[in-house]
This record gives C-alpha cells, sequence and structure tokens, in this order.
C-alpha cells in the first residue's frame, strides 16, 4: 500500500450534519477498499482564488489515507460525480521530494 494525501473543497453552505456526513462517506469509501486513515485535517470555510461552480468559498478538507492505486481510481470518481465536493486532488505523498 502506498501513502497518499486526499485535499477537497465542499460547498460552504452546507449544514455540520452535512459535512460530517461526507467525511464519514470518504472514511468509509477507504476502509471498505481495505484502505487505512492515517491523518485528518480540516481547514475549515476559506475563501476560494475563483469561483468553482458559482461558489466563491469553500470548506476545506485534508486526508492521508494508505490504499492501493483501485481505491484512488474509484475514490477520484466517486468524487468527481458527488454535486456537494466542489473540487479535490489526490497525491502520492510517498513520491514527493
Amino acid at each position: 500500500m502506498r501513502e497518499y494525501e486526499l485535499m477537497y473543497i465542499v460547498r460552504p453552505n452546507l449544514e455540520a450534519e452535512q459535512y460530517e456526513a461526507l467525511q464519514e462517506r470518504v472514511s468509509s469509501l477507504i476502509t471498505r477498499d481495505g484502505g487505512e486513515i492515517t491523518g485528518l485535517d480540516v481547514w475549515g470555510k476559506r475563501k476560494l482564488a475563483y469561483p468553482i461552480k458559482h461558489e466563491t468559498e469553500g470548506h476545506y478538507v485534508v486526508l492521508t489515507f494508505k490504499g492501493g492505486e483501485g481505491l484512488v481510481q474509484e475514490l477520484g470518481r466517486i468524487l468527481s460525480i458527488t454535486d456537494e465536493f466542489l473540487r479535490h486532488k489526490i497525491f502520492r505523498a510517498d513520491h514527493r521530494g
């Protein structure tokens, strides 16, 4: 398993319970496919550098996890088709230098 870092931005107008539900959904996707969450850093609401889907603010979260390539592809696919996520990016953490 490789180490990855996932950064995602969620719509700013959601309720606190909805943010928690989205975090739980991402966590369950990772652990369901045999991955392991190693860190979670919630940055909260921040102003975006440019509008994304007509939003000027977003709720930022950075999550580190271990998993395989199949998990990364499935996670990226699901985040791409879920409307609450404005943007996401998955980095290989053990590949940076």
